[in-house]
């Protein structure tokens, strides 16, 4: 019995993945699809390192960029309508709009209610403090996937997670990465980006 209930979620995960890749296909330009199927395929990665669920992994992967292609309006409107909890700074800015409304799509259009799931599709971009190894890793992914990020990047990460402590200082690596990005360009940093920052210095300093 228990290898027949196996089989049959397998079977429920591959035919999810199925409807969301056509969706996806209908609903990302070419460049975010292709980024998605790479994050989808460097969280496996990740979560068969740190023996996290693999099929979770596959599926949040895949969604956590579902909204990226929707318009700014598009996206403030389904916030202020169906997702109270975000706060104003996660609104300063745009870049990060689609990460609550991935959450939302996941659970709305796919029937996804597995909370780990949608907790990692929410905080992808700006993080949060406590993240679950799971959350770590679906972040960490969105940034070293193969199919579309920056090579020499990927491997100065994936060569920090063999350290101890690899996977919280590949994130600390990302955070500092992503910080003085939204600084060169002037964009507003949402103040749970900053704590998530300092939670990382303090335990990969201590």
């Amino acid at each position: 019995m228990e290898l027949q209930n196996t089989l049959i979620n397998m079977t429920y995960t591959d035919n999810k993945i199925a409807e969301i890749q056509n969706w996806l296909k209908e609903n990302l330009y070419e460049e975010r699809y292709i980024h998605s199927l790479g994050v989808m395929e460097a969280a496996v990665e990740l979560a068969e390192m740190f023996n996290l669920d693999v099929e979770k992994a596959r599926i949040t992967g895949l969604l956590h960029d579902a909204a990226k292609c929707f318009s700014n309006e598009k996206l403030l409107e389904i916030i202020h309508s169906n997702i109270p909890d975000v706060q104003d700074c996660e609104l300063l800015n745009y870049k990060t709009l689609h990460a609550p409304v991935s959450a939302y799509l996941a659970k709305e259009k796919f029937g996804i209610n597995d909370k780990e799931i949608l907790d990692a599709i929410r905080w992808h971009t700006l993080g949060r403090c406590q993240m679950t190894d799971f959350e770590k890793i679906i972040f960490l992914a969105d940034k070293i996937e193969a199919r579309t990020r920056d090579a020499e990047f990927r491997q100065q990460c994936l060569d920090v997670l063999k350290e101890e402590k690899g996977l919280d200082k590949a994130l600390f690596k990302c955070f500092e990465a992503t910080i003085k990005s939204l600084v060169d360009r002037r964009l507003a940093i949402c103040h749970i980006t900053i704590d998530v920052y300092n939670e990382l210095l303090d335990i990969v300093t201590e």
